[in-house]
């Protein structure tokens, strides 16, 4: 077993939308877990994802990493910029999408199309929304500020999908061109 994996820990926290988790190592945050319908499929994701896992109190980084979340999901503008990920293993594009998501503030959005122009090209929305929809770190990589051409919510990998999307940017006060259809 790595060293890694015998440095990773994980714990839940509540949130306005519901219960979600952490994975963190010494190096930073490795994960977030958005909410399950409920705390044990919350715990129990995590520990599919994540083998060998324990349970534990948060460090004091890690802490205020989920005090800022907790925050944001309160509909306070918090910047999370600064919390420090653990991306070891990630592929190097979807950091670069990460780093730029990271950059879009509360309550405002980009599209898949802004962040492809920036690292390349608009050819590269469809691989912006690939590594968008395996982000390990919503909130912290705000995934959900990322939004279609003509600021459609577009997808979203979540429990609860566009729904959980557009809740969040709602509480953040974003502006988002959605008509909801039959199936929303």
């Amino acid at each position: 077993m790595s060293e890694d994996v015998k440095d990773r820990r994980f714990a839940l926290f509540a949130t306005a939308i519901g219960a979600c988790g952490i994975v963190w190592t010494a190096r930073g945050i490795v994960a977030v877990q958005l909410p399950l319908s409920d705390e044990n499929k919350t715990r129990t994701r995590i520990g599919q994802r994540y083998a060998r896992l324990a349970e534990a109190r948060p460090p004091a980084d890690v802490q205020t990493a989920i005090d800022g979340m907790i925050e944001l999901l309160e509909g306070k503008p918090k910047d999370l910029s600064d919390v420090v990920l653990d991306l070891e293993g990630v592929p190097e594009f979807h950091r670069s999408v990460y780093d730029i998501a990271r950059t879009i503030p509360p309550g405002q959005t980009m599209t898949y199309g802004d962040i492809a122009r920036r690292l390349g090209g608009v050819e590269l929305s469809r691989d912006v929304g690939q590594a968008l929809g395996r982000n390990p770190c919503p909130i912290v990589v705000p995934c959900h500020r990322v939004l279609a051409a003509g600021d459609k919510p577009g997808g979203f990998s979540a429990n609860g999908g566009v729904a959980t999307k557009l809740k969040m940017l709602a509480i953040e006060g974003a502006a988002v061109n959605h008509t909801p259809s039959l199936f929303d």
